[in-house]
């Protein structure tokens, strides 16, 4: 019967028209049974701009060019793949060319094979095609190798809607890049129900304001970029429990409730221009009377409610109409007929395009669609087709394709969003963020089943954090009893549709290490997943992340430990515990955070060169290993390693790497004791050395003021080579002095089986007594002075370096890789060697201070000694560029900064301040590139180190090598200036 239906209406259209439905223009009958009426209210008519004639007469006349059809076929927007085979691509070649279908909506594959196959398709076709894509989150919802941006429910934790707003943006741009016109979002369902299966994180929350604004501002940043965007899933998917995909969900609300709820974020976006509107497969008895009638099909709510009520005059799309809840109602064909007579303008996903068009061209013929209805549609279809730039079609361009897609202010944003959205829920007493570390032992456990390695690297960048990886619980809750703080890392697929949920055994740990331990629970996942926590009472912190991703997991770290505060609300409800827009504000500790260049006015591009230097430095072997560190504005934005620990190219070197950071020793442990002495007023600018050290009364030296010591102006000798005394005619160590076992006399390790005799300090400090002075007083470099204030400092505390320096510094700043003798902490297979030592100790240098001097001070010297990574080194660095604050601690005040940082002694040529190293003066060379301010200061290493820092730029540059392996004598790295090389790209990369 059905064929022989089709039959007769080819050959009466033929008989009537002289061509087929396929071909006539117009009907000789008009006898319409569904008349589609003018929306009442007005909103937006989308022809309130200045070409609107223009417009109107381009689409009339295509309109009147095209045959029926052409006509008909402009309603179809089929499924189309770039992942698939040639026998797909070339059934749409069909539809395009048979059909006259008017679009394609593109689902999975990749971005430049979907431009081609975009082109391929445009070619083919005489109307140009409306592309649309399904991308709520970015292309990557669709596309390999895209941008994914957070979720939605993500987004509705943001308060500041600018950021979405740039979201919407970047997606604008790059969705029109690859050749796409619509696409499917923003979602304007309110998610009220916790179980709904298919919108879930795909909503912005159960707030209909904050869903409203935050998808607003999405539509705005699409439509200001020519993508036009598409509400759905009208009228208001967001309270089932069935997924439309499967079956036909119901809801049960009543009209008022829909009106002031459901359509609440549509009223306020059709009032801004949305573009279009998705209807979607659900049954609604108080909107639709007759039963289990998809509202996709319904007249009376897209037609009367949608179009007349709502005053809604975009575009109207039927959900996919190969979706169960669509297709168990209605053959194909039959379906697509009656969306189009409930009033909407383009089906979507049809299954079967030659069968509905035949069956919109019966309805046709028996004038059940009328020309009237058949044009409004099409021609408000060809309406957009023309505010796309459809009227002036050109292919979409291949190359560089990627690199347009994928630029580096994605991740730039995606900082933002973040550092936006992550929730504090529960801070009890305060716990975040974690401050005085000096006092804190802390743990780290997994749970969940996914991966947890940035967020838990990022942890330890700011103190020592111990993961604790037992598998069976009663262990860990014994070792988690030598702890003050667990950190419950709970991590969750970033993939859309896996499942986030809390397994038995997550619960359970939950709940028992929270009896008896403070934790801090941090979920990288959607809040919905905490709904089964019965444990809320025992936990101290609760964080929601939302998302497992590496920015993500970052940016949380960067909160607990007050490098960032806490902003985002809760865009739904997690049963009583937690209500929708919770959200409790944190402390910001001024600590060293994360993110990229851009975000701080440098750009990523420019710093990239540092691997050209890096790499030839290495290359050329002026040091087998480096790494680099730069921060601005607070911000890490570069941290990389390079090569290896030596040419045998065996180990790399990574950012965790320690290296022997030589003559930075100075700034980075005696230094800033020093400057605690003179800010409690011990010292002043002018106390004589007799003052601090009484064995130098009645020498020459008795009477150097402080200022000339720290800036190398008084007149003392570069250095002895005090290990020279200690070794025989064969420069070998003497038994007098060393032993190759440790006892009570022989306590000082300088290196393997090699031990020096405790007393010996006072011989060095009596050569610098009696050492003469030089005859002429000018800026000359002495080690002398910090192996002095070393011995001062000593002496004036009652504690010896190594442990002062930890005390008062390293433990609360969190440098938790930053130390003397590193062996007592870390494996050797950790620290880079520094030298083949051929002429005092007779072995290879690793793990052992190179400095002779402080080697034979046992690894702990004031000018040497201590060992550390890029990131510990730049905290100090930040505490002084910060002027004495770190973590909301005033270490000393900034005055006694301001002083240090002086040069006292620049007229005279000197460019030193007090005990930093300052930029060279005019015409002289000296440790910088040139192109710093005479305000920066910082101090370079034997070993070649550099640690810098610009108050005026806001930078810290980090810069640790082993260049003096395998032999130290020649340096090559300082003849080459790969350092202030580096540095002069680091300035160059600042956007001006």
């Amino acid at each position: 019967m059905k064929k022989s239906r089709l039959k007769i209406c080819f050959w009466s259209s033929l008989l009537l028209f002289g061509v087929s439905c396929a071909t006539k223009k117009a009907p000789l009958v008009v006898k319409p049974e569904v008349k589609i009426p003018e929306p009442k209210v007005v909103v937006n008519d989308f022809d309130d701009n200045f070409d609107s004639e223009i417009q109107k007469k381009w689409v009339d006349s295509i309109y009147n060019t095209l045959s029926f059809d052409e006509r008909v076929g402009q309603l179809f927007m089929v499924s189309a793949y770039s992942n698939k085979d040639s026998v797909h691509v070339k059934a749409i070649d069909k539809l395009i060319q048979e059909n006259k279908v008017g679009g394609l909506i593109f689902f999975q594959g990749g971005p430049v094979r979907q431009a081609k196959l975009t082109n391929r398709f445009q070619s083919k076709s005489r109307i140009p095609l409306l592309i649309g894509i399904d991308a709520e989150w970015g292309l990557s919802m669709r596309l390999d190798s895209t941008y994914r941006y957070p979720f939605n429910m993500t987004l509705g934790a943001i308060q500041d809607k600018k950021l979405i707003e740039r979201i919407g943006i970047q997606m604008g741009e790059q969705n029109k890049r690859i050749g796409v016109h619509f696409n499917f979002a923003p979602v304007l369902d309110i998610n009220t129900n916790p179980k709904n299966p298919i919108i879930g994180f795909r909503s912005f929350g159960e707030n209909k304001e904050n869903v409203a604004e935050s998808a607003l501002a999405l539509m705005k940043g699409y439509q200001s970029q020519g993508l036009l965007a598409t509400g759905k899933h009208f009228p208001g998917h967001g309270d089932t429990e069935i997924d439309s995909h499967n079956a036909l969900p119901t809801i049960t609300f009543s009209k008022e409730r829909l009106d002031d709820i459901e359509f609440y974020p549509y009223k306020k976006l059709f009032a801004e221009g949305l573009a279009s509107v998705m209807v979607a497969h659900l049954n609604v008895p108080s909107l639709e009377p007759r039963p289990n009638i998809p509202s996709s099909v319904s007249h009376n709510i897209i037609t009367d409610v949608l179009k007349n009520q709502l005053g809604f005059k975009g575009l109207i799309f039927t959900d996919a109409l190969n979706m169960k809840a669509a297709k168990n109602f209605r053959e194909p064909g039959e379906i697509d007929l009656e969306a189009f007579q409930a009033g909407n303008d383009i089906l979507l996903c049809a299954e079967n395009v030659p069968v509905a068009a035949e069956k919109i061209c019966m309805a046709y013929q028996d004038s059940l669609i009328s020309e009237e209805r058949l044009a409004y549609s099409v021609k408000k279809i060809l309406k957009f087709k023309y505010k796309t730039g459809l009227n002036a079609f050109k292919p979409v361009a291949i190359p560089d394709i990627y690199t347009d897609i994928n630029p580096i202010k994605n991740d730039a944003l995606q900082y933002e969003l973040y550092e936006n959205a992550v929730t504090v829920l529960k801070n009890k007493n305060e716990i975040l963020p974690l401050s005085n570390l000096e006092n804190e032992k802390i743990a780290y456990v997994k749970l969940g089943d996914d991966a947890n390695t940035t967020f838990v690297s990022t942890l330890k960048k700011y103190t020592e954090v111990t993961e604790i990886t037992d598998e069976d619980l009663e262990c860990v809750k014994d070792t988690l009893q030598h702890f003050t703080k667990v950190i419950l890392g709970f991590h969750k697929s970033d993939k859309a549709w896996k499942s986030h949920a809390m397994s038995e055994k997550d619960l359970t740990w939950l709940t028992e290490i929270s009896k008896n331990n403070i934790v801090i629970l941090d979920a990288f996942t959607k809040p919905y997943a905490l709904i089964p926590v019965t444990a809320f009472d025992e936990i101290e912190g609760v964080v929601v992340s939302y998302q497992n991703s590496d920015i993500a997991q970052i940016v949380s770290a960067e909160l607990l430990f007050g490098a960032i505060d806490a902003k985002g609300k809760l865009p739904v409800s997690i049963n009583e515990q937690f209500r929708v827009n919770d959200g409790l504000s944190t402390a910001k500790l001024n600590r060293l955070g994360f993110t990229i260049p851009e975000n701080v006015g440098m750009n990523s591009a420019t710093l990239t060169k540092i691997e050209n230097f890096a790499n030839y430095a290495i290359t050329k072997k002026m040091t087998p290993g480096i790494e680099v560190l730069v921060a601005r504005k607070g911000k890490v934005v570069y941290q990389k390693s390079f090569g290896y620990h030596t040419y045998e190219n065996k180990t790399k070197v990574n950012n965790a790497t320690v290296y022997d950071i030589a003559s930075l020793t100075k700034i980075v442990a005696t230094l800033p004791n020093v400057m605690q002495q003179y800010d409690q007023q011990k010292i002043t600018m002018e106390t004589p050395l007799k003052e601090l050290l009484p064995m130098f009364t009645n020498s020459d030296k008795q009477d150097i003021p402080f200022k000339d010591l720290l800036s190398h102006y008084a007149r003392l000798q570069a250095w002895i080579p005090f290990y020279k005394a200690t070794l025989d005619s064969a420069k070998m160590p003497l038994p007098k002095y060393y032993s190759k076992v440790a006892n009570a006399q022989f306590s000082k390790q300088v290196a393997d089986s090699l031990f020096m005799r405790n007393d010996y300090h006072d011989s060095i400090m009596k050569m610098i007594v009696d050492s003469k002075l030089l005859p002429k007083k000018e800026y000359k470099y002495s080690d002398f002075t910090f192996i002095i204030l070393k011995d001062y400092l000593e002496k004036v505390t009652g504690k010896k370096l190594d442990v002062l320096v930890q005390e008062q510094f390293y433990k609360s700043l969190g440098m938790n890789n930053t130390l003397f003798n590193p062996l007592q902490k870390f494996p050797k297979d950790s620290i880079p060697p520094t030298e083949n030592d051929t002429y005092f100790r007779h072995q290879q240098i690793q793990g052992y201070v190179h400095d002779m001097e402080a080697a034979m001070e046992g690894g702990v010297g004031g000018h040497a000694g201590i060992f550390s990574n890029a990131m510990d080194v730049g905290k100090m660095m930040q505490l002084y560029l910060q002027k004495g604050n770190y973590g909301a601690r005033q270490y000393f005040s900034e005055k006694t900064f301001t002083d240090f940082n002086t040069c006292y002694f620049c007229a005279e040529g000197n460019r030193r301040g007090i005990g930093f190293d300052k930029p060279q003066l005019p015409g002289t060379s000296g440790p910088t590139c040139g192109c710093v301010s005479l305000t920066s200061f910082g101090h370079t290493g034997f070993t070649g180190t550099m640690a810098w820092a610009d108050p005026e730029t806001d930078l810290v540059y980090i810069f640790l090598s082993n260049r003096t392996f395998p032999d130290s004598t020649v340096n090559t790295l300082s003849k080459e200036n790969i350092r202030e090389d580096i540095q002069k790209v680091i300035y160059e990369s600042i956007v001006k």
